[in-house]
């Protein structure tokens, strides 16, 4: 069973039950958001052995009987529902919990009593719902507002959640733009150093430049489908999932024997990239096929003139007056650290908040 699945079910099954009998005048929106595999529909075996399992959050309006909800679910919950227990034990990684098989006593249960404004900010730094400006969106990482949109609402008396879930939901069309000629402008900067490298005999570094820019082909397929990247255990795994026409090239990228081969198999994944930039339709019709690099015998797409067309379609005034071409927080960096903190990510904003 899927961990998405097992959580609705826990919650319809065994903790509304109990919120009806004890807390019937509680007003809440019960979801399974943030982190987690499961929240994606990636889960598996292997995802079972640590924070997985029969989870569901309650977003209240204020925690004053918070307590009394998680002591009450921890006395009445049933030890195990469809096969799977409720209880979550230690295991042999210090700091993480798995379910165990609980014979009495209380359970040590995954429901937990939040606030949602304190969750956004936990997430993304600012409650969506009090402003979410163009420069927000730059600086939030996809992962983070896939984290925000991905999973489900099993209930939502209040409403709050469902409205930040549908703001949060793609970005706005001129932002959309922005974000891809991020992308196209990080594939403009590599291009042509795969042919350059090759040539020199360098395989290694002609390799290590072909993954980058098969790594932003597929980010940017992804967004070029309205669909946010996610980090790098599940990239794959979502580009998988478009089933989209370059996949194959890029694969064959990847695995080419030498630079001439790896070469001609990014000129695909290129070309088909670029037609299904002029499928969407949000700018004037950009030529999709390659050419030599400026008289030299390397083959590249001059992606710089796709950076050129998004930019010439954008009408936000804000976005217009962006100076760089950085694109957002995920073209400009990678680094973990930088985009799992709100406290640091929020900083970029200024790199959007000035001409």
């Amino acid at each position: 069973m899927q961990g998405l699945e097992l959580s609705r079910r826990f919650y319809f099954e065994a903790v509304r039950p109990i919120l009806d009998r004890s807390f019937p005048d509680l007003e809440h929106a019960a979801a399974l958001i943030g982190h987690g595999s499961e929240l994606l529909g990636f889960d598996d075996e292997l995802s079972q052995d640590h924070q997985w399992g029969a989870r569901v959050q309650l977003f209240v309006r204020d925690l004053r009987r918070a307590d009394e909800v998680g002591r009450t679910m921890a006395d009445e919950l049933p030890h195990d529902l469809v096969g799977f227990s409720t209880h979550f034990g230690p295991t042999e990684e210090e700091g993480t919990v798995a379910l165990a098989q609980l014979e009495g006593g209380p359970v040590n249960h995954g429901v937990e009593t939040l606030i949602l404004t304190e969750f956004l900010r936990n997430e993304i730094g600012v409650n969506p719902l009090e402003g979410f400006s163009v420069t927000d969106w730059l600086a939030t990482p996809t992962q983070r507002l896939l984290e925000c949109t991905a999973g489900e609402v099993f209930v939502d008396d209040i409403g709050d959640l469902t409205r930040v879930r549908e703001l949060l939901a793609w970005y706005p069309h001129d932002v959309w733009l922005f974000v891809m000629a991020g992308y196209w402008r990080r594939i403009a900067q590599l291009e042509h150093f795969l042919g350059r490298t090759g040539s020199r005999g360098d395989d290694l570094g002609s390799r290590v430049i072909a993954a980058s820019l098969v790594r932003d082909l597929m980010r940017l397929a992804l967004v070029q489908e309205r669909r946010y990247p996610p980090y790098w255990k599940w990239l794959g795994t979502a580009y998988a999932a478009l089933a989209r026409p370059e996949a194959d090239a890029l694969a064959r990228t990847l695995a080419a024997p030498d630079w001439l081969a790896r070469e001609s198999a990014l000129v695909e994944g290129y070309e088909a990239v670029a037609r299904r930039h002029n499928e969407l339709g949000v700018t004037d019709e950009v030529d999709p096929t390659t050419r030599r690099f400026w008289g030299r015998p390397f083959r590249v797409l001059f992606a710089d003139r796709f950076v050129e067309a998004l930019r010439a379609a954008t009408v936000d005034p804000v976005l217009r007056s962006v100076a760089h071409q950085s694109g957002p927080v995920d073209s400009v960096s990678d680094n973990v650290d930088l985009l799992d903190q709100p406290g640091l990510f929020r900083e970029l904003t200024g790199l959007y908040d000035r001409a």
